[in-house]
């Protein structure tokens, strides 16, 4: 038998208008995940923008990043949590409402400033705050409300695929990952530097603040676009007989505690194997994501709007085993726990990494070069021994 027609066989047979349906419920979850990348990674195009400005080191800088990380890293595990209580469609939406908010406030709060402090009146007297605290303070709650996107992404895919389709999501994830991360290097660089729109109409060069408010807005529009078409499962958008191949009736109607879930992961080495070589990968990852366009602009003096620039490739994280813990009932909570890993690593590379960079900028290779090497002999270690086997959960 030909081994292409033998794989296409075991596909699932799904109802007529399954996967057109699919492919829109995806399309809006997808962009609208590549809209918090937007929202995310300005933050490296606008770091030394700011950082000149208001006269920040790196490390102050780093500060930032390290906050936003850690707040980010927390928030997948405890969102993942409620993401499974309120939905995946539900915690997409709450997420982007609040990097929308959040990212505005960062534009926005700089303006009120005198110097590099801001002034309040409160309880009748005046009290001062320093820019960099209130940049910190936006920006750690802005990584909070970002960890609502990936556990409530994978919640609603779980939905609507079957397992043997997850690791070809999973390589959709990545492509949405990396959509948003070339989408910002793009549009930020042009932004500061002002580009022709349509061929009409010249934008001139902006502020920073702008890779900000406009990420935030295209934020908003896809937001609005995924609330009007996405549905959190095939049974809710007229499909209940998918669920045969998702695993919705019987998955979605079992009661499964967290403590069961807990077990389950703590009894896979693999996993926690897998978990570590992740923050080793995130500690590099996040060096490239938020440093690199720093780094070819501070040494390499290259233009950000160049070709070389813009066509870099960078890592691409890798969520697919999350989808196979817990079932429908608990995968937020799990690819929350194990995609936390990659974010307690990577605040590595924002203020050790920064007071680094302040002494000189060689540190920047030698800083990633460790955690490479780490992370791949763990990977070396479970190599084979990932298996295709979903774990059993006892029944409450």
């Amino acid at each position: 038998m030909n081994p292409d027609a033998s794989a296409y066989s075991d596909l699932p047979k799904y109802p007529p208008g399954f996967r057109r349906r699919r492919g829109l419920n995806w399309g809006f979850v997808g962009l609208l995940y590549t809209s918090f990348y937007l929202c995310r990674y300005n933050l490296s195009i606008a770091n030394k923008s700011i950082s000149d400005e208001y006269g920040f080191s790196r490390a102050d800088m780093g500060l930032i990043i390290t906050t936003a990380l850690l707040t980010y890293a927390f928030g997948q595990i405890i969102n993942g949590l409620m993401t499974d209580k309120l939905g995946g469609r539900k915690a997409m939406l709450i997420g982007a409402a609040g990097t929308i908010v959040m990212n505005i406030l960062f534009g926005t709060v700089s303006l009120l400033a005198m110097g590099s402090s801001i002034h309040l009146h409160l309880f009748g007297g005046e009290v001062a705050l320093s820019l960099l605290s209130l940049f910190v303070v936006v920006r750690g709650m802005d990584g909070y409300m970002q960890a609502f996107g990936a556990p409530g992404m994978i919640k609603i895919n779980t939905a609507w695929f079957a397992r043997r389709e997850r690791g070809r999501f999973a390589g959709i994830f990545g492509f949405m990952i990396n959509l948003g991360r070339f989408g910002i290097f793009k549009l930020g660089p042009a932004l500061l530097a002002g580009f022709t729109f349509l061929g009409l109409w010249q934008v001139p060069p902006l502020h920073w603040r702008w890779l900000f408010w406009v990420p935030a807005c295209i934020c908003g529009v896809v937001a609005l676009g995924m609330a009007l078409t996405v549905k959190q499962t095939p049974e809710e958008a007229g499909f209940p007989e998918a669920a045969e191949f998702t695993g919705g009736g019987k998955d979605s109607n079992e009661k499964v505690r967290l403590v069961d879930v807990l077990l389950v992961m703590i009894s896979k080495p693999v996993l926690w194997v897998t978990a570590l070589a992740y923050a080793c990968t995130g500690a590099v990852r996040q060096s490239v994501d938020q440093w690199f366009p720093r780094f070819m602009t501070e040494v390499h003096h290259m233009d950000l709007n160049s070709t070389q620039f813009q066509f870099l490739g960078f890592l691409i994280p890798f969520v697919a085993s999350a989808m196979d813990i817990g079932g429908r009932k608990m995968v937020g909570f799990a690819s929350g726990v194990i995609d936390s890993f990659q974010y307690f690593g990577g605040s590595l590379a924002g203020y050790f990494l920064g007071g680094l960079l302040d002494k000189n900028w060689d540190y920047y290779f030698y800083f990633m070069a460790p955690f490479g090497l780490i992370g791949g002999l763990l990977m070396l270690t479970i190599f084979g021994k990932i298996t295709e086997q979903k774990p059993s959960l006892p029944k409450g």
